[in-house]
């Protein structure tokens, strides 16, 4: 990466810079690789922050399904992180994991984790287990709240046979012949899955993030205090592909010796660690063992850290000059926080991160955790939370005795409760997923790149004001 004509004189953030278009050759937009070449079996630059109204296991599935890696957050007891770990390993590959109810259960139970839209749907078993059939999710916003989902079934919602996908395209070209735009998948008359059309057509454009087992991939984050060896073990065995030592201040002795504990454990296994933000960290944990640095301190939306302690960095010349140092150790960064854009997330891999870590952006999916919820407006929207804020920390140690709990509620900062509202046109994370990977693939495509390594090496970045930031919004309204 260079600098267009300037050299600048203080950090930068994101909405400080912007990329000029180079001469290219790349012919179009699906035909550079987005692979982060870090060694985590990624096929898209994208990770889900390990926060827990982020990544739950459904949006840590759909996302390596679409080749990202979801982290779940260390928050989850030791057995619950397990659980989640192997639940996600179980997940179907080329159709999605289906949405399960009960017949008993209402529309309005049902309309509190899938929004009646369409491409939707979800599966209705009785108490033995056996499938009843699907119903789409359109039909809920037609019925009454109260209605029995049982009493929503009439007569069988077309299915497709999983041996008759052969291909993501065979999947698209059935969809279409049967004019479907959800359905069932059954194996032996089993249902095994789900899929939509548009889904469908993202198996075409997307690689899945699986191990080597055929499986899909999924990280999980370990604290760096208690008995560290055992968890990072226990998380191996559970089958996590990528483990992640977490804390606020990553640049800390706590956290070299976690470090050291879990490299030595042998483990095979990718080792990200942070937060930091300057290049004396970045040598300091690669050398304590860490494969990849998490970058970022204070960008984040629900993060307080730089307005309580002034403590942080803007974020780009932060991923700027730690990539510089990891690269020259033969290690990798993510970029953790401040993007609002996708425009964002191509400013930070071509200031050098392999992948760029998003949160609130994914807060407000169908697929991260919690209920979907309903403002005076009918608006819908999921909360968020700050993982140093009183909720997180409550969450955290719910196993203290009541005096150490109030303890460390009495310090905690960041935000406990934020509405994160569901895009209407883009309710998934599969939309969000579309949006970022286009933006990113033509940033390439303007810089002449036709990987992530050539977009780093080929951008050229100037410096801007806050007027012309400003000036590349679109009008949401005419003038």
């Amino acid at each position: 990466m260079e600098f267009y004509e300037t050299t600048p004189k203080h950090d930068l953030t994101y909405s400080d810079v912007f990329l000029v278009p180079s001469h290219s050759d790349v012919g179009s937009r699906l035909s550079v690789s987005l692979a982060p070449q870090d060694g985590t079996g990624a096929t898209i630059p994208i990770v889900s922050a390990n926060m827990n109204s982020v990544t739950g296991p459904r949006l840590a599935a759909t996302l390596a399904r679409r080749g990202g890696l979801g982290v779940l957050p260390q928050d989850l007891h030791l057995q619950d992180l397990a659980a989640a770990i192997r639940w996600v390993k179980d997940q179907p590959v080329v159709f999605d994991a289906p949405i399960e109810f009960r017949p008993e259960q209402s529309v309005a139970e049902a309309l509190r984790l899938v929004p009646a839209v369409a491409g939707h749907g979800i599966a209705l078993r009785d108490q033995s287990g056996a499938f009843l059939g699907c119903i789409e999710a359109s039909r809920l916003g037609t019925a009454l709240p109260d209605a029995r989902l049982g009493d929503l079934l009439h007569g069988p919602l077309t299915s497709i046979d999983a041996d008759d996908i052969t291909s993501p395209r065979a999947a698209f070209d059935l969809m279409i012949a049967a004019d479907l735009e959800f359905a069932p998948v059954l194996h032996h008359g089993a249902l095994v899955g789900t899929l939509s059309r548009t889904g469908a057509l993202r198996s075409t454009l997307y690689q899945p993030a699986l191990d080597g087992n055929g499986r899909l991939r999924v990280a999980a984050a370990v604290g760096i205090n208690g008995d560290v060896e055992s968890k990072a073990r226990a998380l191996a065995a559970a089958g996590v592909d990528v483990l992640v030592l977490d804390t606020a201040h990553g640049h800390q002795e706590g956290m070299l010796r976690a470090i050291r504990t879990v490299a030595g454990l042998d483990l095979g296994l990718p080792i990200v660690a942070g937060n930091v933000v300057p290049a004396a960290a970045v040598k300091d944990l690669v050398g304590a063992g860490a494969t990849i640095v998490k970058v970022g301190v204070g960008p984040g939306a629900m993060c307080t850290t730089r307005m309580m302690t002034a403590v942080g960095r803007p974020q780009f010349s932060a991923v700027l000059e730690t990539a510089a140092a990891a690269r020259e150790l033969g290690a990798h960064v993510w970029a953790d926080g401040g993007v609002r854009y996708p425009r964002d997330v191509a400013l930070a891999l071509a200031a050098g991160a392999a992948s760029v870590m998003i949160g609130s952006w994914f807060a407000g999916t169908i697929e991260a955790p919690g209920t979907l919820e309903t403002d005076a407006a009918g608006r819908l929207y999921k909360e968020s939370w700050g993982m140093a804020s009183s909720k997180a920390v409550h969450e955290r140690f719910d196993r203290l005795d009541p005096y150490e709990l109030a303890r460390k509620e009495l310090f905690a900062e960041g935000i406990s409760s934020s509405k994160i509202y569901l895009d209407p046109l883009r309710p998934s994370l599969e939309d969000l997923l579309d949006m970022i990977t286009s933006g990113v693939r033509s940033s390439l495509t303007y810089a002449g790149a036709a990987t992530l390594a050539e977009f780093h090496e080929r951008a050229l970045v100037g410096i801007q004001s806050a007027a012309g930031y400003e000036e590349g919004k679109a009008l949401p309204v005419s003038w």
